[in-house]
């Protein structure tokens, strides 16, 4: 149970990145392969407001993913509109360029040693649960993804702006004749999956030390969980992320040998029997 506990605390970050990946790759058609190192900038965004700003935790759980969304945004707008029209492995290229580089520019300037950042004063301590003491922060990860998660959901799957965002992807021409500023539309999408991406750097800041390649660590194993999951589907991500912790979790009890490598096994299974994945369509 114990590890149960744990393995829903590893997968909250996994659904909360998959999610940003599934939401860009689906309204998009992009690999965001620079999502692990968008992770890490919202991380470090927090580290630096309040190491300079003196910016409170929650102050940065909004300020972070705006300053990192809005990155994405330039990145969008200079780089990601040139290859929407060419094959996927030219997005793939661009975008781990960008990731070297953007982790390259962290490892210089902040080195590779992590960098502390403090739970918030009103989530410290922990309750007995009886087979483990579960930190609170912990807790409210694992709430905070939830709501964040399937609340992104709703808004894609069942509302009006979910269903043009949809739209536009499968027929941009016939959203632009109702009035609606697709171009526009698309980069607003990009920058509001990189926040999600920022904003869980930031819920990981206080439980792994920030550090430039904590983004590099983590983005091949959330990969599998969308691929596992599907490739664009949002609840599929949602489910898959917190379903693969939890199998994390329970294999560290019972062969721990193959706790690394577990997801990617499943992967490989996963591929073989639906190559779509377990959620996806065929594109």
């Amino acid at each position: 149970m114990a590890q149960v506990a744990i393995g829903l605390v590893n997968g909250a970050f996994y659904a909360m990145l998959s999610l940003g990946l599934a939401v860009i790759f689906g309204m998009l058609n992009v690999i965001n392969f620079t999502h692990g190192a968008q992770f890490m900038m919202g991380a470090f965004a927090a580290w630096l407001l309040l190491g300079i700003l003196d910016v409170p935790f929650w102050a940065s759980l909004v300020l972070a993913p705006l300053i990192v969304g809005l990155f994405g945004v330039v990145i969008e707008r200079l780089l990601l509109k040139r290859i929407y029209h060419l094959d996927h492995l030219y997005g793939f290229l661009l975008t781990f360029g960008l990731a070297l580089i953007i982790e390259g520019v962290a490892r210089n300037q902040f080195g590779s040693a992590g960098l502390p950042y403090t739970v918030p004063e009103s989530l410290r301590g922990g309750q007995n649960l009886g087979f483990m003491f579960l930190p609170n922060y912990r807790a409210w990860v694992i709430g905070a993804s939830l709501t964040v998660c399937f609340g992104t959901w709703f808004v894609i799957e069942r509302t009006r702006l979910g269903a043009y965002l949809r739209a536009a992807t499968e027929n941009p021409t016939l959203v632009r004749a109702f009035g609606i500023n697709v171009p526009r539309m698309i980069t607003l999408t990009y920058g509001f999956g990189v926040g999600l991406a920022a904003l869980a750097g930031v819920m990981a800041a206080p439980i792994y030390s920030v550090n430039p390649l904590m983004g590099a660590d983590l983005i091949i194993v959330v990969f599998a969980v969308v691929v596992i999951g599907g490739m664009g589907s949002i609840m599929g991500s949602i489910l898959t992320g917190f379903g693969l912790g939890v199998v994390e979790g329970l294999t560290k009890v019972f062969y721990p040998e193959a706790s690394n490598t577990v997801i990617f096994i499943i992967m490989a299974i996963v591929l073989m029997f639906r190559p779509a994945g377990l959620f996806g369509t065929q594109r």
